[in-house]
């Protein structure tokens, strides 16, 4: 549980449009997953003394904030990559149960399809070249590449296999094909993903996640609003945080991830272990992410994930760990910093909510506890945030 006195939960959840959204600017995508998540919880945005948001704006989170017509009085804008929702979560969570914040509102929403489409920007290669990353920038590896590289290390260190890899973008697609949602549902095999591009060894197309627009809300608030939501509460129940590196040279073992600090630190505040676990979603801009993720939170041993995900462990339907329920970002969509997306979809399943891809808890009625986890650049922090209904 979050430190303090206060219970904390998620009050509100929702998604703005999603995948191919042509005529919408971020700002707009950022209102309507805010109205959406307000709306979800049957409260007035005037409740709302907390706001959180990063990567839009000069003075971000200031200009989403007024553009959404709030005046908090707590507010985050860490930025620490795809794991600045949980992060952000947890440092929301704190602030509630301190006193600090009532409720508060994270947001996020992003054009990055769009905008490649109209030209107003081109697919990112690197994040740069100043402080630390001016050391690497020379061997000319992308960002794609890091990840790719971190994989195959994987490969050689514990005999993962291709197949494997390949079977979480098979599962995550079979989840997404339930989700209408989604913005790939059509099932694919792992013939289908070996024989696509080769984008960076030894991913193919569909090992990376697709550029998508859309936006994610979330609304946390203390237990003493519980009463005046329309929605079931969802409880925070543990929370951790951790960051890694920022130069591939200062990161000691390319086959462990930050996950494995943040994990262990929100399952055991949370007083739950991963064998409690009835979900997980878990950021997968490529597959390497779910399968190194998934050891590092402790539902595998070390080296064992190749094998954990190639016997159809992570399906919503039949699978005994559902992963990434709603496609994940590798079917579903992936509008840049996608970590909030996580959290919306564990709310969703928490409250049964789901539809076709609701998953079912150990005796068959709704799942009690899921577990949201964030990666951000190239494996450089996480944020976990364990969920239940109780």
């Amino acid at each position: 549980m979050a430190r303090g006195s206060r219970k904390v939960a998620v009050v509100g959840a929702a998604l703005s449009d999603c995948g191919r959204v042509g005529d919408a600017t971020a700002y707009a995508l950022h209102a309507q997953a805010a109205r959406r998540a307000l709306a979800d919880a049957g409260l007035d945005r005037t409740v709302v003394d907390g706001f959180a948001s990063a990567g839009l704006g000069t003075l971000a989170p200031v200009e989403v904030a007024e553009y959404l017509g709030l005046r908090p009085t707590w507010v985050d804008s860490t930025s620490v990559g795809g794991s600045t929702w949980e992060v952000m979560a947890a440092h929301a969570a704190d602030a509630i149960a301190a006193g600090h914040a009532n409720a508060v509102l994270l947001v996020y929403g992003s054009t990055a399809r769009a905008d490649v489409k109209a030209g107003r920007r081109t697919g990112t290669l690197s994040f740069g070249a100043r402080g630390p990353l001016q050391f690497e920038v020379p061997y000319g590896h992308t960002l794609i590449a890091k990840y790719a590289m971190a994989a195959r290390r994987h490969m050689i260190e514990y005999g993962t296999t291709i197949e494997e890899l390949a079977q979480v973008a098979v599962q995550a697609r079979a989840n997404a094909a339930l989700n209408p949602e989604a913005m790939f549902r059509t099932p694919v095999t792992v013939d289908d993903v070996l024989s696509g591009p080769l984008i960076a060894d030894p991913f193919t197309k569909l090992h990376c996640c697709p550029r998508s627009d859309g936006g994610a809300a979330v609304l946390l608030a203390a237990e003493e609003y519980v009463r005046d939501c329309r929605t079931a509460p969802v409880w925070v129940l543990g929370t951790g945080e951790h960051v890694s590196h920022a130069t591939l040279s200062e990161w000691q073992d390319f086959t462990v991830s930050p996950a494995a600090v943040s994990g262990r630190l929100a399952f055991a505040r949370a007083g739950v272990s991963p064998a409690d676990i009835d979900f997980a979603e878990i950021y997968d801009a490529f597959t390497y992410m779910t399968l190194v993720t998934l050891e590092d939170l402790g539902f595998c041993a070390k080296g064992e994930g190749g094998a954990f995900v190639g016997e159809g462990r992570l399906l919503v339907h039949g699978g005994q760990l559902p992963v990434n329920t709603d496609g994940g970002g590798l079917s579903a969509q992936h509008p840049g910093m996608r970590g909030l997306f996580l959290l919306v979809e564990a709310v969703r399943q928490l409250r049964g909510e789901a539809g076709e891809r609701q998953v079912r808890g150990r005796d068959g009625g709704l799942p009690r506890l899921g577990v949201a986890s964030g990666t951000g650049g190239w494996f450089c922090s996480s944020g976990t945030v364990v969920l239940g209904r109780e």
